[in-house]
């Protein structure tokens, strides 16, 4: 069976490629994906309910405990696994911050983070007090550069003629083209409206396209 393993890929410069590579001891038995996006309820004038507008995406963590046992040789685990595990939230001199990494078991899963938060729970000892078992409880945060966190907008590239329909809104159509419920002021300013309320059925209006 294949070992999971945290490898670093941005970071410890002067660390041969064996040292950015950390095998776990023994698998994790289970981890955990969590990702969450955050809205802003929009009021609009004669709706029962708010629109909900998407402002950005949360955070992409991965949680997982991690398991290392050195009793059988009687080393120091802190030596040998943990400290090597913890050294990872160390700022690195030519980055300014920790180093990036990659979470990897198989083709299961490949992860690249950083590493967040490290709890250390110890539970063997030797004779001379030193840890000989412990258990990592581990918190990795997605990483991603600004050149992927970017993403094309969703304003149409050309304007558009729109048939105003029963029960249709400004507001409404902006949040239909644009996924922005507040740009109806665009379409009102393209349209040359006084009141945007009062729009005849079948009326054609122009959507125009957002300026990036």
């Amino acid at each position: 069976m294949q070992k999971a393993k945290i490898i670093v890929v941005k970071g410890w410069k002067k660390a041969s490629n064996k040292e950015k590579e950390i095998e776990v001891r023994f698998n994790p038995t289970e981890y955990t994906l969590d990702k969450s996006n955050e809205f802003a309820n929009i009021n609009i004038p004669g709706l029962e309910s708010p629109l909900l507008q998407f402002t950005r995406g949360g955070l992409q963590t991965l949680t997982t405990d991690l398991f290392f046992d050195s009793y059988e040789t009687g080393e120091d685990v802190r030596k040998k696994y943990v400290d090597r595990v913890a050294k990872l939230m160390e700022i690195d001199e030519d980055l300014h911050a920790p180093p990036v990494c990659e979470f990897v078991w198989g083709d299961g899963i490949k992860f690249t983070c950083v590493v967040s938060k490290v709890t250390k729970k110890f539970t063997m000892f030797n004779s001379d007090g030193a840890p000989v078992r412990a258990t990592l409880s581990v918190t990795f945060n997605e990483y991603k550069t600004e050149a992927e966190l970017k993403k094309p907008t969703s304003s149409p590239d050309r304007t558009k003629v729109y048939t105003f329909k029963e029960g249709d809104s400004l507001w409404a159509i902006a949040w239909e083209q644009y996924g922005d419920a507040g740009q109806w002021r665009s379409i009102a300013e393209a349209n040359d409206m006084d009141n945007p309320r009062l729009i005849p059925v079948g009326k054609q209006i122009e959507i125009p396209p957002l300026e990036k």
